[in-house]
């Protein structure tokens, strides 16, 4: 059966499809697009559900394929994709729908799924017996982690803005602790990532499309930053630590933005030099999610540092992305035409 094949190899990081839905429909309501940013909050609803159905049905008929996965050095990472597509829908019916109680929701299922996936995946490839060599081992959607971890630092921070003490207090911190430690794990995983750039052979093939996490990680800590600079005026621990987290942000904008052009010219490489073929891939969703990121986390940045002269960033990289959604959701509709119309045929 193609259907339960298909099933049995969903990979883990098919929630990129919520989180690249998710941010798009964030930056087209910063940008003012607010008709198109409902419509896609209501379509990244579905897309929520349907994508939890598949996963509760993958979990309890092909168990042993989806321990597999967790333990697996590339595939692993790719769960955290739920943590941060979750906490990307919480964001989206807490500025878009104006619910906080049920974003507040979404804010304690993220937690608790990144403590879960978090302890679980890094302690199983700690200990498991068996492991890859770096270069083999490691890629761009180990950054994933750091988007998960900085993508509750966001909704912690919005939420803040919106809660009385003494939750503001407790929640700009928690978002702060959140925001520092993921700006540490990216310290730690970029070094490894970096090493493989540099020292090991690149084929084609290897360069999978979650290396633009490297930049998207980087934009979703300069959200989370510059949400906390705009929320100090109501915290007074965090007006003491301005200068530092004004420095932070913009040092992670500007690592983010040094990303951009470096991997351009690898995907150049890739597919006209190398001529690898350009297909649908569900890891593409992984490039969406950080040009919409980048869109929406420079506007916040400019709003907080008042960078009037970065204007002319966000709707820019807003409609790239908006494109680049338009392109991969349009190549998930055919691939899954092509697979399934020759069975609907015969039947």
């Amino acid at each position: 059966m193609r259907a339960a094949h298909d099933l049995a190899h969903l990979t883990p990081a098919y929630f990129g499809l919520v989180m690249a839905t998710g941010i798009v429909s964030l930056a087209a309501d910063l940008e003012g697009w607010h008709d198109l940013a409902q419509g896609l909050f209501y379509v990244n609803i579905v897309f929520y559900a349907a994508l939890w159905i598949l996963f509760v049905l993958r979990f309890l008929r092909f168990k042993s394929r989806v321990y597999d996965d967790v333990v697996d050095h590339l595939h692993g990472q790719g769960f955290f994709t739920m943590v941060a597509g979750t906490s990307l829908v919480g964001s989206q019916f807490l500025l878009l729908a104006r619910d906080d109680r049920t974003a507040a929701g979404f804010l304690v299922v993220t937690v608790i799924l990144w403590i879960v996936f978090t302890y679980t995946i890094f302690t199983a490839l700690t200990i498991k017996e068996h492991k890859p060599t770096l270069d083999q081992g490691i890629s761009g959607g180990w950054l994933l982690a750091v988007v998960a971890t900085q993508s509750i630092a966001v909704l912690a921070a919005l939420l803040a803005a919106r809660f009385g003490q003494p939750y503001k207090q407790t929640l700009n911190f928690f978002a702060l602790s959140m925001w520092l430690w993921g700006g540490m794990l990216y310290i730690w995983l970029m070094s490894l990532i970096f090493y493989r750039y540099a020292f090991f052979r690149f084929f084609p093939g290897d360069l999978a499309p979650p290396y633009w996490i490297n930049m998207g990680a980087m934009a979703i800590s300069t959200l989370a930053g510059s949400l906390l600079i705009i929320n100090a005026s109501d915290a007074p621990y965090l007006t003491s630590l301005l200068p530092f987290l004004k420095g932070f942000t913009i040092l992670y904008w500007a690592t983010g933005t040094w990303w951009i052009p470096m991997l351009v010219l690898l995907g150049i490489w890739r597919h006209v030099y190398k001529r690898f073929p350009l297909a649908y891939d569900p890891l593409y969703w992984g490039v969406v999610f950080p040009l919409g990121m980048y869109s929406a986390s420079t506007r916040e940045m400019r709003h907080a540092m008042h960078f009037n002269f970065l204007d002319f960033i966000p709707p820019t990289f807003f409609v790239i992305a908006l494109l680049a959604w338009t392109v991969t959701l349009a190549g998930l509709v055919r691939s899954l035409a092509r697979r399934y119309r020759p069975r609907l045929a015969v039947e």
